[in-house]
């Protein structure tokens, strides 16, 4: 695979030519919305290996089978079928790409509820597990069940694994201190948290729970624990697994709201499944910066490492981009933004595209009438740094937050450069 920084002077065309690639596959393969290009910008190039053209009365299934692969290699391989069974004779599909495969690495998507179902047919194909976003509870032990029917379904027609998200967002939606420290020192009300969640995983179908609680009182960090082996234990005991998000720690004595209740060591132990939130430096209400700068995150999966067993730990990355007006003025706030449509602002505002070496991660200035902007956003470059990181560390994996967005240069490396191990 190459990764190809656009030049002064290059268009959509002109790479075509140099590489021999169809420009149509350049398109495709990096979601580009028209053959306008930023100086900066980073365009994929992967060579196919084997191709089939389709013949009459040929189906997804009967191709699959007869190339020695699965339908989710087929769709995972040609993007632009959607996810979806439809194909017509002389079509062209990509059976294999020529790069040989770096390492294997589970996928875990999270994911909202409100996520349109095309985006979620195109994604599944290169999932492990969908992480469907979120339960949350009530100081009782009752939990807030989300409309999450259609997307277990759709999860178990694509051979993914469903996850129960269960985070500490009250009726409110907002993550609550005060309900998780009633929660965790009322053993009735965790208990009852704890056989609701048993009860739901064997009704709906879930494969696996994550725990997100933040914003953890530091004094009850170890009924917090304590919590989390209760309900490994009682998951394991039904076949399922369990994981536990983890605030972006670089020691064990970080200070904060975010970190001080969450014992790495212990809880590693306790879960099967330790998922690193290494994202949200750069954030709403920050100064314009990298949103998952590498060393930065690197930093975070070297403790974590250190700590819990690697194949537990599964590496976060994140799938937007903050635009930030300036000058910055605490308080304010930025707008996400999808790592396609930061692309296409540069290319709209013809900005060069730069890149930070030491984040790893892209970034450009652009004017908009009188007020100038500052946009911070993940591509080919940085996805490759993160893939490379986790692949490199021996991981369980990589968890994305979140794939209600599509993001093509993402699932493409993923899919070109390593095996996505499924269950």
């Amino acid at each position: 695979m190459i990764i190809y920084t656009v030049k002064p002077g290059d268009t959509l065309y002109s790479i075509s030519r140099t590489f021999g690639i169809p420009a149509g596959r350049l398109i495709i393969d990096n979601d580009l919305s028209s053959d306008r290009l930023s100086p900066g910008q980073a365009i994929m190039i992967a060579y196919r290996r084997r191709i089939y053209t389709v013949r009459e009365g040929d189906s997804l299934w009967s191709i699959a089978a007869g190339q020695g692969v699965t339908v989710n290699q087929l769709w995972r391989n040609n993007p632009n079928l959607n996810g979806k069974s439809d194909i017509y004779p002389g079509q062209t599909l990509v059976i294999e790409y020529a790069d040989a495969k770096l390492g294997a690495l589970e996928t875990t998507g999270y994911v909202y509820t409100f996520v349109e179902q095309d985006v979620m047919r195109r994604t599944l194909p290169y999932l492990t597990y969908l992480a469907i976003f979120s339960y949350g509870i009530r100081a009782d032990g009752s939990l807030i069940v989300p409309d999450d029917n259609e997307l277990i379904q759709l999860a178990l027609e694509y051979g993914a694994k469903p996850m129960l998200v269960l985070t500490s967002l009250g009726e409110d939606g907002r993550f609550s201190t005060e309900t998780v420290s009633r929660l965790l020192n009322d053993p009735a009300a965790a208990d009852k948290l704890i056989s609701n969640l048993v009860e739901t995983c064997e009704k709906k179908d879930y494969a696996a729970v994550n725990s997100d609680f933040e914003y953890i009182p530091p004094e009850d960090r170890e009924s917090y624990t304590d919590f989390i082996e209760r309900l490994g234990d009682e998951l394991r005991e039904i076949g399922r697994e369990l994981s536990v998000s983890l605030a972006p720690k670089q020691s064990s004595d970080q200070v904060g709201l975010l970190y001080e209740a969450i014992d790495y060591p212990a809880l590693g132990r306790a879960a099967d499944m330790a998922f690193l939130m290494t994202y949200e430096w750069g954030y709403t209400y920050s100064e314009p910066r990298a949103v998952a700068p590498i060393d930065q995150v690197k930093k975070v999966v070297d403790y974590a490492a250190g700590v819990i067993p690697r194949e537990k730990l599964v590496m976060g990355m994140p799938n937007y981009g903050y635009n930030w007006t300036l000058p910055w003025v605490e308080g304010e706030a930025a707008r996400s933004l999808s790592n396609s449509e930061a692309v296409r602002l540069a290319n709209e505002y013809g900005a060069v595209i730069e890149y930070d070496e030491l984040a790893a991660t892209p970034y450009f200035n652009y004017t908009d009438g009188d007020t100038r902007h500052e946009v911070w956003f993940e591509d080919a470059r940085s996805v490759s740094a993160k893939l490379a990181l986790a692949s490199d560390e021996r991981l369980r994996g990589v968890g994305i937050w979140n794939v209600t967005r599509w993001f093509a240069q993402l699932w493409f490396m993923l899919n070109v450069l390593y095996d996505i191990k499924r269950g």
